[in-house]
């Protein structure tokens, strides 16, 4: 009897010109996009846990800061001649400045004394500076008033007046640094007297210390 298995052709895992079929090197294709498409949602997920432990982290350091300024600034903030917002101490104006004036009144300049103290045992072993803020509400300076050009300079030279009134107190002089924002973020609508008084303000807050390397360190 003829054997038909024996005529029967050999199945070959490559097509007559020696290639292997076209399904074989789409299925190593996928395999590959699969593979490449894991890796990079195990990326994504691991940067998504990094960023929220980072958060995390950044919430627990500015409940820390919250409870320790509250700590240190217990008494003014009961008097209620400070506020304590987001790490942020804000002193209103006219407690420290007549209007129109960058020289301190004598209320604000025992005020800044008793601040120093704290403020200064808060920075001790941080890499912190205190950032001293000036702000003023959105109307021009007196007419008449020789001394500053506009509510930018007045709010400059009463940062700076507070940051030498804190040093002065004891604050380290490295640790201290003044900054002026004029009418620019208000705290308060300008339409008027009461909010213009609020916008009137100095805050002083805590803010990272730019890292050095060493070869930024100054020289002898």
């Amino acid at each position: 009897m003829h054997d038909l298995a024996h005529d029967a052709p050999d199945i070959d895992d490559t097509t007559a010109d020696g290639t292997a079929p076209v399904w074989g090197v789409f299925g190593d294709l996928m395999a590959g996009l699969v593979g490449a498409f894991v890796l990079l949602l195990v990326a994504v997920l691991g940067v998504q846990l990094e960023l929220a432990r980072d958060l995390e982290a950044e919430a627990q350091r500015r409940q820390a800061l919250e409870q320790t300024l509250e700590h240190a600034l217990a008494a003014p903030l009961a008097e209620g001649r400070v506020t304590l917002t987001d790490g942020r101490i804000g002193i209103s104006g006219s407690v420290l400045f007549a209007l129109n004036s960058d020289r301190l009144q004598p209320e604000g300049r025992a005020l800044l004394q008793r601040l120093a103290g704290p403020l200064g045992a808060y920075l001790q072993g941080r890499r912190e500076l205190l950032m001293v803020s000036g702000f003023t509400d959105d109307q021009p300076v007196l007419p008449g008033n020789r001394r500053f050009d506009d509510n930018l300079e007045l709010s400059a030279q009463r940062a700076l007046t507070v940051t030498r009134a804190l040093v002065a107190a004891g604050l380290p002089p490295h640790a201290v640094f003044a900054a002026a924002f004029g009418p620019q973020q208000p705290v308060a609508s300008n339409g008027d007297e009461e909010g213009r008084a609020r916008n009137r303000r100095v805050e002083l807050a805590p803010v990272p210390q730019a890292r050095r390397d060493a070869s930024q360190a100054p020289g002898p």
